[in-house]
């Protein structure tokens, strides 16, 4: 899986390098500002590629005693860096949008300019989609990152390409200026955005979607002795996803037969996963005053009430730290 994941970005990396030389080139013939902010971002995925090719490497690396949760947290920092290298290009492009507003100049050769953005553009949408694709496949969010990051380099390649037909075919050449601080605040948008996801997962922000997806796969091999399951944290740094729950069991079972319960829970979790998966399961007893009412048990010895509910576990219910009978008492 590292390999593939390192391959994918060494694709990348080929490719923005090509794109970058396209681009200069477009702008070292057309003189347009516009074609410069496209130019610049390319900068920014080459830089970009080469940044996420390391942090693969180093999140593939085993946990060690330094790092007992492995090194996969670098891959937001990767995205983070992406962030804040688009948002860098996006201000500089505004800066030199700004002066060529008031100090306009003759745009030349804007055909072939539109020729080769096209062609750019189009490279730039395949490898996007490729990526994106292979991102969520690999669970691997500098892939994503980077492969959001192209797409958002062909939607601007697109609307680019519309501003400068539209310059050609009328000779505003001011257009060229306003156009580009348009994509600049686009590509600001872009970059923040990447930046706050970034710091979102370096600061463990909670990721409903994790979430989601562990309590779904619970759900479908739910057993009746598996009561409870409350105080559910996820948490994933690139392909390794860390889960801590408590389970609630039946209190008159023995301590070999808990055990087996939460190694099979810890084992449909990680059967479920393609990447690293480390389960931390924490067993408490039924109270049988309070449990009863929703446990699933049709044969249990010791049932003091009868069964009045079935609690459909959720991403909502099953992050707090309670047992669901306060469900029943709200």
């Amino acid at each position: 899986m590292e390999r593939e994941r390192t391959y994918w970005i060494k694709v990348s990396f080929i490719i923005s390098v090509i794109l970058l030389i396209i681009k200069f080139y477009s702008f070292y013939i057309t003189n347009s500002t516009a074609i410069l902010t496209d130019a610049l971002e390319s900068i920014v995925n080459v830089v970009a590629a080469s940044f996420a090719s390391y942090s693969i490497y180093l999140s593939s690396r085993p946990r060690d005693d330094n790092h007992p949760y492995g090194h996969g947290k670098i891959e937001f920092f990767s995205a983070g860096v992406e962030g804040t290298l688009i948002m860098i290009a996006g201000l500089f492009i505004i800066y030199q949008a700004i002066y060529n507003f008031f100090f306009p100049h003759e745009l030349e050769k804007l055909v072939e300019g539109i020729i080769l953005i096209s062609f750019s553009g189009l490279l730039n949408g395949f490898v996007g989609l490729l990526l994106k694709k292979k991102g969520k496949e690999l669970n691997s969010i500098t892939l994503e990152a980077n492969g959001k990051h192209l797409l958002t380099d062909t939607l601007t390649s697109v609307l680019l390409i519309l501003g400068i037909v539209i310059i050609y075919l009328t000779n505003l050449y001011f257009l060229d200026s306003v156009i580009a601080i348009l994509f600049s605040l686009y590509i600001l948008y872009s970059g923040y955005g990447l930046v706050r996801k970034s710091v979102g997962g370096l600061m463990d922000e909670a990721d409903p979607e994790a979430l989601q997806s562990t309590v779904e796969v619970i759900n479908k091999n739910r057993k009746p002795n598996w009561i409870d399951v409350h105080n559910m944290r996820v948490q994933q740094y690139g392909g390794d996803r860390h889960i801590d729950l408590h389970l609630t069991l039946p209190y008159y079972l023995d301590l070999g037969q808990v055990h087996d319960e939460v190694e099979e829970l810890e084992k449909v979790l990680e059967d479920d996963w393609p990447g690293v998966m480390e389960v931390f399961v924490h067993a408490d007893p039924c109270i049988p005053e309070k449990c009863c009412h929703y446990c699933q048990i049709t044969d249990c010895p010791v049932r003091k009430y009868p069964i009045d509910k079935k609690i459909d576990w959720n991403a909502e219910n099953v992050a707090k730290n309670q047992k669901h009978y306060h469900e029943l008492s709200s």
